[in-house]
């Protein structure tokens, strides 16, 4: 697994030991970097149930003015601690060590993200329960872009009655990407 662009270009990220994590693979994060790069360099992105910080460290890169990236596991903190000094890119991170649905709650009160990301246990019904939060929460507004990388097997009929829509969706095989936003916004 390495950086794909930007300032950290092509340097050898670690990953988390163990079956815990399942990291976004290259070919992955480069198609969906591929797809939101205009909205990465100047950006708030938020990155959830953060693994190693790959996708975190990724938009940091290629220019977003800060990324969060939220973690409860130990040893994915440390892995995501050594990749941000190994690239350079600690000034303009923030890494929070805790459970993503308590986290965003205490958030609630800070200034939105342009960008969220969350790639959550599949099968754990996560995606329902943190998008929820976001829905009442200020860390996520009308112009926010919220990415979920989930199985291919995960139901996502209740967008609509959650409050959101799709705007588009991208299939890998076993998984997918859901480019989503709050209902009442334009693209």
């Amino acid at each position: 697994m390495r950086v794909i662009a930007g300032t950290a270009r092509s340097l050898p990220l670690k990953t988390v030991r163990g079956s815990g994590t399942r990291p976004t693979t290259d070919r992955v994060k480069e198609t969906l970097f591929n797809m939101i790069s205009p909205k990465i360099p100047g950006c708030r992105f938020l990155d959830l149930f953060s693994g190693s910080g790959a996708i975190g460290i990724e938009a940091l890169s290629r220019g977003a003015e800060c990324a969060v990236l939220i973690e409860q596991d130990r040893n994915a903190l440390s892995v995501i601690r050594q990749n941000l000094n190994f690239t350079h890119l600690t000034q303009n991170a923030r890494v929070i060590a805790g459970d993503v649905p308590h986290t965003l709650v205490r958030m609630d009160g800070e200034k939105p993200f342009d960008v969220i990301f969350m790639d959550p246990p599949y099968a754990a019904g996560l995606e329902r329960r943190v998008l929820e939060i976001l829905q009442e929460s200020s860390i996520a507004n009308q112009d926010t872009l919220i990415i979920v990388e989930a199985s291919a097997e995960t139901d996502f009929s209740w967008l609509e009655e959650a409050g959101y829509f799709l705007e588009k969706e991208k299939k890998y095989g076993s998984n997918r990407h859901l480019f989503i936003r709050k209902a009442g916004t334009k693209a």
